[in-house]
């Protein structure tokens, strides 16, 4: 019981009355929260194969323990460079490139008035993004093919040779970033909407009736607008700095272009699940060195973020 200046007093819901009065909250909150634990956490205990010898007929706590022995394997082996510096070169090329595009393209939407122009531009670039990797890699190697491909039929018609693109290693880090641009562009550009659509339009009058012209408005209340939303995707994307994600890389590699195409997730699968010793152990440790240094950029990047007075995760 407590009391109030008026001297009345009046009970103290219990814990169990307060889940009861919204357990509405608790049953919605409860799935993804089983969720986070079931394909999250859970896992983390499959993650001690990276310090041990693993062999599938002792299990996981019966197998020789040998520290972080298959890490400095890793660290010393042939692949290590390659492997990183594709990763790193992949990840920064397609987030200096990308980044950018769904913030002007939200940018040019929000400026249209005309309705069914509007409608029409975001349902073609938010298409491509439901299309599926494995049918994106087969219409990039149709319109890339060096024989009776559309790019290579263009080029003869201009009097140019032909090119063979998916062969070429130089340009494998281009074809792989670009259509990743025009897949995704679109509809990450959703977030970027939702942020312009948040910001006061007594702003925008205010600058109209000050003189203010449609780039100035941009510059100076749209773009600060959706700043903070920004940073928290950028300080995301470098938790992401070497997950490329396997598929597409995996489907557009072939022996002439490994040399540019070999990226961390690709190498893990191959030595994981593809070679004959099936080496989970050192698969393991890959990713968890992996997961690692995503970690620590993800802290970094939001330690600069905070003393640079911007939007953080914490």
């Amino acid at each position: 019981m407590t009391s109030s200046s008026t001297g009345k007093t009046f009970p103290i819901a219990s814990a169990g009355q307060k889940i009861r009065r919204v357990w509405q909250l608790y049953v919605l909150m409860s799935l993804p929260f089983l969720y986070l634990i079931v394909f999250k956490y859970v896992p983390m205990y499959g993650a001690l194969i990276a310090f041990k010898d693993f062999v599938v007929t002792r299990g996981i706590w019966g197998s020789e323990w040998v520290g972080l022995k298959h890490f400095e394997r890793f660290v010393h082996s042939y692949e290590f460079v390659k492997v990183i510096k594709n990763t790193l070169v992949l990840n920064f090329y397609n987030l200096a490139a990308g980044f950018s595009f769904p913030i002007l393209l939200a940018l040019s939407l929000n400026y249209i008035r005309v309705r069914w122009f509007k409608k029409t531009v975001q349902m073609i670039t938010y298409a491509p993004h439901f299309i599926s990797t494995v049918v994106m890699v087969g219409l990039m190697f149709e319109l890339l093919d060096p024989r009776n491909g559309l790019i290579n039929n263009i080029l003869q018609a201009f009097g140019f040779g032909t090119v063979d693109f998916m062969g070429n290693p130089d340009y494998f880090k281009s074809i792989y970033v670009w259509s990743n641009i025009w897949q995704s562009a679109g509809f990450n550009c959703i977030i970027f909407l939702a942020a312009l659509s948040s910001i006061d339009p007594s702003l925008h009058e205010a600058a109209v009736m000050d003189g203010a012209s449609q780039r100035q408005r941009v510059w100076h209340i749209d773009l600060p607008g959706i700043l903070p939303v920004a940073v928290i995707l950028l300080i995301l994307n470098m938790g992401y700095m070497l997950d490329v994600g396997y598929e597409k890389v995996l489907l557009m590699q072939n022996p002439l272009n490994l040399r540019t195409s070999e990226v961390i997730d690709t190498y893990v699968y191959k030595v994981g699940l593809v070679s004959q010793a099936m080496n989970y152990s050192y698969s393991a440790a890959i990713g968890l060195f992996k997961s690692i240094i995503g970690f620590i950029l993800i802290i970094t990047v939001n330690q600069i973020a905070k003393k640079a007075n911007q939007a953080s995760l914490w």
